[in-house]
C-alpha cells in the first residue's frame, strides 16, 4: 500500500501541473528554497506536518482534501467535487468515544495503545493505529474512508422521515418535482450536485489551460510592447520561437511519470557525416507521381485534379512513438511495440501497387537501410494489410517509448491554433507554426537549440509526417479516388469527389484545397 507521504508527493505534483506552477513558484509560496522542494518531492527529505499545513494553505485546500489523493485534491481545487468537512462529523466523533483512558487514569498510556479506537490527529476520526505515540490512520485513504463513514449520517435521515410520514414517501421515491420535496433536506442536497460542473471540463482534459494561457499571454505581451504593431510583434515572436517552445515543453512535462534524456550519447549512425551533410537514417520522404495517370493524360484523357494541403503536418506528427532514454542495441530481429528508435532493415523487394506510392518514398537503391520507428511501423501496417511483405529487421537501437511524450505540448499548440483561426488571429497562428516547425527542425544536432539534442526524435517526427501523408493517400485510394501525386509532408493530388472522403477546413483532422488543374488538357 502506498504511504501517506508518497501519496502527498503525487498530489503535490498533480496540483502543480493543474495550476501551472514550477518548483520555484511552490518554494516561494512555502518559504522554502527550490532545492528543498526538489528534495522533498524526490523523497530525499520528508514533508513535515507543518509543510502539509503550508501546502494546503498555498493551494487553498483543507488538509483532508490535500491528503485524500491527487484525484480528489484536483477535483476539489476546480470545484468538480465537494471538499471533506471535519466540522460536520465532530458530534459523531465525540459520541463514539469509548476511550478507556478515563476509566483507568492511573495508566493513561497503555489504554491508548491497546484500545481499539482513538481520534486520528490528521482527520479527527476514530482510528485503531498509532504512529510515534499519536493515534492516526496510516494512509490518506484511511482518513478519507473514516470521514466518509461518519459523513453519511445526514443521508439516512431520509429513511426515518419516510417511516414517520408514509404519505410523503411516494413523491420522494419518484422525484417528479425535486424542488417541492424536502424542505428540511435542502442543506444536505447541495453535496451531490457539484459533480455536474465536471462535465464541461472535457476541453481541459484535452489541452492544458495553463499552457494555452502561456502561449496567448506571450502574444499579448509582445504585441503590447510593440504598441499593436502586428508585423513587429510577429518578427519578435518568430525569432524567439525556439526558446519559447522549449519552455512550453518543460512546462508540459511537469508532473510527468518519468524524465526523458535530453542529451544521451549519439549513436554513430545518427551523426552527420559532415557539417552540412546527413546521417544514415532514411525518413521515407515521398515524391511520387502516378505513372498510369500521366500515361492516360498523354493519350488524350482529361483528368480534373485537386491539389490538397494537409494542415500543420508536423504538429500532427508530434503524436508519435518517441524513445525516452538512451538507445541501446537489440539484435533479436523482433519489433517491440513498447520501444522506439531506429532500425536496420531489408524492406520488401517489390511494391506491386501502381496506383499507390511506395511507403518508403522515392528510394531507388535496393538492400539494407536504416529507418526510424515511424517508417518501420508504417511498413509493418502495410504488411498486415497484405500490401507487401514485412521487412526483415537486422539490428535495432531502441529505448523504452511512449506515444504521449509530446502530447500535452501538441494539444496546447493545436488548441491555441484552432482558437486563433476561429478568431482570425493570424499572428498567433504564425507564432504557433514557428514553434512546432522549429522544434522539429532543431531538436537534432542544431546550434540553434542548445536545450535538447535528440536526432532520433527529429527523424521519427519527420518520418511520422511522411507516414501520415501516405495514410491519407491510402485512405483516398480505398475510397475510390485516383491518387495522382504526393510530395513533401502535406501535398496530395487526387481525382474525384474528395469532399466525400475528407473534411474541409483548417483543423488538424481536415484538409484544404490548394488549387485545381486539368491534367491532359489546357491548364
Amino acid at each position: 500500500m502506498m504511504g501517506v507521504e508518497d501519496l502527498l508527493r503525487l498530489t503535490v505534483a498533480a496540483l502543480m501541473t493543474r495550476t501551472g506552477e514550477r518548483q520555484n513558484d511552490l518554494a516561494d509560496g512555502l518559504g522554502l528554497s527550490q532545492a528543498q522542494v526538489s528534495r522533498k518531492q524526490a523523497g530525499r527529505q520528508h514533508w513535515s506536518l507543518e509543510d502539509v499545513d503550508l501546502l494546503a494553505k498555498h493551494f487553498g485546500l483543507h488538509v483532508l482534501d490535500l491528503l485524500a489523493g491527487p484525484t480528489h485534491a484536483v477535483g476539489v481545487l476546480h470545484g468538480a467535487i465537494p471538499g471533506l468537512r471535519p466540522s460536520d462529523v465532530v458530534a459523531p466523533a465525540a459520541a463514539v468515544e469509548p476511550v478507556p483512558a478515563a476509566l483507568f487514569p492511573v495508566e493513561p498510556v497503555e489504554p491508548a495503545v491497546a484500545g481499539p479506537v482513538g481520534l486520528c490527529v490528521l482527520c479527527g476520526q476514530p482510528c485503531s493505529g498509532e504512529l510515534d505515540g499519536f493515534p492516526q490512520h496510516f494512509s490518506a485513504e484511511g482518513c478519507a474512508a473514516a470521514v466518509a463513514a461518519a459523513n453519511p449520517a445526514p443521508a439516512p435521515t431520509a429513511a426515518p422521515v419516510a417511516a414517520s410520514a408514509p404519505p410523503a414517501e411516494a413523491p420522494i421515491v419518484l422525484l417528479p418535482q425535486p424542488e417541492q420535496q424536502p424542505s428540511a433536506a435542502v442543506p444536505s442536497e447541495p453535496a451531490p450536485e457539484p459533480p455536474a460542473p465536471a462535465r464541461p471540463r472535457s476541453r481541459r482534459a484535452y489541452a492544458s489551460d495553463d499552457l494555452i494561457g502561456q502561449i496567448t499571454g506571450r502574444v499579448h505581451d509582445v504585441l503590447a510592447e510593440h504598441a499593436g504593431d502586428v508585423d513587429a510583434a510577429q518578427a519578435e515572436l518568430i525569432k524567439a520561437a525556439i526558446p519559447d517552445v522549449m519552455a512550453l515543453l518543460k512546462a508540459s512535462r511537469v508532473g510527468g511519470r518519468y524524465e526523458h534524456s535530453e542529451f544521451p550519447p549519439t549513436a554513430e549512425i545518427l551523426r552527420k557525416r559532415s557539417q552540412k551533410g546527413a546521417d544514415e537514417i532514411w525518413e521515407g520522404r515521398p515524391k511520387w507521381r502516378n505513372a498510369s495517370a500521366l500515361a492516360a493524360a498523354k493519350a488524350g484523357a482529361q483528368l480534373d485534379v485537386t491539389a490538397l494541403d494537409m494542415n500543420a503536418a508536423y504538429l500532427s506528427a508530434l503524436k508519435c512513438w518517441l524513445p525516452i532514454g538512451q538507445l541501446r542495441e537489440d539484435t533479436s530481429g523482433v519489433h517491440d511495440p513498447k520501444k522506439s528508435g531506429v532500425h536496420l532493415i531489408t524492406p520488401a523487394e517489390r511494391w506491386e501497387h501502381a496506383d499507390l506510392p511506395n511507403p518508403l518514398g522515392n528510394r531507388m537503391e535496393p538492400g539494407q537501410l536504416w529507418v526510424s520507428e515511424s517508417t518501420l511501423r508504417l511498413l509493418l501496417d502495410c504488411a498486415r494489410e497484405g500490401l507487401a511483405d514485412a521487412p526483415t529487421i537486422h539490428r535495432s537501437l531502441v529505448s523504452g517509448a511512449t506515444e504521449g511524450l509530446l502530447e500535452k505540448l501538441r494539444r496546447a499548440l493545436a488548441e491555441t491554433r484552432k482558437t486563433a483561426i476561429a478568431e482570425g488571429d493570424e499572428l498567433t497562428v504564425n507564432y504557433v507554426k514557428a514553434m512546432y516547425s522549429k522544434l522539429v527542425s532543431t531538436v537534432g544536432e542544431s546550434t540553434a537549440n542548445r536545450e535538447l539534442r535528440r536526432p532520433d526524435w527529429m527523424h521519427i517526427i519527420r518520418a511520422k509526417a511522411f507516414a501520415n501523408l501516405w495514410m491519407k493517400a491510402n485512405k483516398a485510394h480505398k475510397a475510390g479516388l485516383q491518387v495522382v501525386e504526393i510530395s513533401g509532408t502535406d501535398e496530395l493530388h487526387v481525382v474525384g469527389d474528395w469532399r466525400s472522403v475528407f473534411s474541409e477546413g483548417r483543423d488538424l483532422n481536415q484538409v484544404k484545397e490548394k488549387q485545381s488543374y486539368v491534367l491532359g488538357g489546357k491548364r
